[in-house]
């Protein structure tokens, strides 16, 4: 009974649509006894009467609707602790619904991948689900270790780190922690994360089960997975057969040769995925891959022993989400199939099932700082992907902020938990707890998206009428040309003017060469008359017999 009347306590948001449900069964009885008390109605009251009724009817219903959403409202808010409404939310309402951490039951996801692609998607995808698995590499691909790795003899974390960061509820606090270096001269050189993850693999004697204990030591969600104990490093072949055994040469040399990636491979190539890896993507229901850097974060943890097997096998969702711009020395002139065919091109079909690109207006000062970078936008060729066998999903998923575009996190889990929705209706799961929790807090970050588009859209307006607008504008192809053709026709006037520039140089420089030959020329003549004057005042018989030569 104690519980029952916590019901109706202030902040419960409960009240206001039991009032209305009671609103609206006096006015439906109220309606009804009009019906039966009066001996005859003429047209105004029959009128009178519907009105009540179907007002009555009306709130009953929408009380209904609310009070339902409310209970699950204050279920979620009951059971999230660590959000500010669960702050806030001191209803005991457990004991009236449910007793188990609401997030627990959410959604299985594995990610794969590296860097901050992977990072950024583990930050969307936690306030749907504690179900997450990050499976990362352990490995610097053949770069030097640091002070703090050559000092403790321990493997490289830094990816490991990262995303034990992502997972966490005060990510900036906890990413300071972890990258920690200290500077006292007793311990100058060594880094915390470093430190603590040795401590806790001495404890476990295991660095697989010190990662696994860190997340509950800790108190992240989810857990975070090395793809391998085996520290691994990544070669590449590219197209004229030179291969390249470290990371940081790869670009240089592609630079110099001007030359492809054929193909990447690891070393050693028979290296075995870490416990827990292969149980978690088959228990999995969804596989995200990517984004990040094809040949160094996404492929080398495909390229471990029986994973990408084990993706294949599994029949969930598979979602490769694609980088909004290629990656000099890496990707470049790289289109969204050519993603995708490197990808199965390396551990064959059937890995990908749906891909996600990103279709938004991004700001072209923004793309002309990649640009002059060695990057571009990576062209969505749609008919290409779909001839791979894949599932094109186009949607708005950027956010450009100080000169930097990058994927939104919220933008992107907001898909990957829409799939799930689809997943679960399609196997009539709709009553089931996890699908009325990702339905509910989808309803929520749609509300939340749409004003942080607003939002954005000023920002983009004010960026643009900052800009000179040009007064003749020209056809550009691209996928935000429409919205942004005066600031696109701004820079190509700037260079087309240096290219003119250049041009006119180039024509004053050769005239200056013609003037200067000419001159040059002209001394010659005047040196060679000089000379053949000469030589008829000694011999002037010479120049009768020249002459008569030059007659003939």
């Amino acid at each position: 009974m104690k519980s029952f009347l916590e019901w109706f306590k202030a902040g419960t948001k409960v009240k206001r649509w039991i009032f209305l449900i009671v609103v609206g069964i006096t006015l439906t009885c109220y309606a009804f006894m009009q019906v039966l008390t009066r001996d005859s109605v003429i047209v105004k009251d029959v009128v009178k009467i519907i009105i009540e009724f179907a007002l009555g009817f009306l709130f009953i219903i929408i009380g209904i609707i609310f009070i339902q959403k409310r209970n699950l409202e204050i279920l979620i808010e009951a059971n999230d602790g660590d959000s500010e409404k669960g702050k806030k939310a001191k209803v005991n309402i457990k004991s009236l619904i449910f007793n188990r951490k609401v997030y627990d039951e959410g959604p299985k996801i594995v990610v794969i991948g590296g860097g901050e692609g992977l990072n950024m998607v583990i930050r969307g995808l936690k306030k749907y689900t504690n179900n997450i698995t990050a499976i990362v590499t352990m490995s610097e691909y053949g770069e030097f270790p640091s002070n703090s790795r050559q000092i403790l003899d321990t493997l490289p974390l830094n990816d490991i780190k990262g995303s034990i960061s992502a997972l966490s509820d005060q990510e900036v606090l906890m990413s300071k922690l972890m990258n920690f270096n200290f500077k006292d001269d007793t311990l100058k050189g060594l880094n915390f994360g470093d430190i603590y993850m040795l401590a806790m693999s001495e404890i476990y004697d295991n660095i697989s089960e010190a990662i696994r204990k860190s997340t509950k030591v800790l108190n992240i969600t989810g857990q975070v997975l090395p793809v391998t104990l085996d520290e691994i490093k990544i070669c590449a072949e590219l197209a004229d057969g030179t291969t390249i055994e470290r990371k940081s040469k790869i670009v240089e040399t592609v630079s110099e040769k001007i030359e492809t990636i054929n193909r990447v491979y690891i070393s050693p190539s028979n290296c075995r995925p870490a416990p827990g890896v292969l149980e978690a993507i088959e228990d999995a229901e969804a596989i995200i891959i990517g984004p990040g850097s094809l040949y160094t974060n996404v492929l080398p943890n495909l390229l471990v022993k029986n994973v990408a097997k084990k993706i294949k096998e599994t029949k969930t969702i598979k979602l490769y989400i694609s980088n909004i711009m290629t990656e000099p020395g890496q990707t470049d002139n790289y289109s969204l199939s050519d993603h995708i065919k490197a990808i199965h091109s390396h551990v064959g079909r059937g890995i990908i099932d749906y891909c996600l690109a990103d279709t938004s207006d991004l700001i072209p000062e923004y793309v002309r700082k990649y640009n002059m970078e060695g990057s571009d936008i990576v062209e969505l060729d749609s008919t290409n992907v779909t001839a791979e066998g894949i599932k094109l999903i186009k949607r708005d998923l950027s956010s450009s902020r100080n000169g930097v575009i990058r994927h939104d996190a919220d933008k992107v889990a907001k898909i990957i938990m829409e799939l799930i929705c689809n997943e679960l209706r399609f196997r009539d799961l709709q009553n089931d707890t996890e699908y009325l929790l990702i339905d509910s807090v989808l309803k929520s970050q749609k509300k939340y998206l749409a004003k942080q588009a607003k939002k954005s859209n000023k920002a983009k307006r004010v960026i643009k009428n900052q800009e000179p607008r040009a007064k003749h504008r020209e056809k550009r192809t691209s996928k935000f040309a429409e919205k942004y053709k005066d600031r696109v026709q701004s820079i190509q006037n700037s260079d087309a003017k240096t290219i003119e520039n250049k041009k006119v140089a180039e024509k004053s420089n050769k005239i200056e060469e013609k003037i200067v030959s000419k001159k040059n020329a002209e001394k010659l003549n005047k040196m060679e008359e000089k000379n053949i004057s000469k030589r008829e005042k000694i011999n002037p018989k010479k120049k009768v017999k020249s002459n008569k030569h030059i007659n003939s």
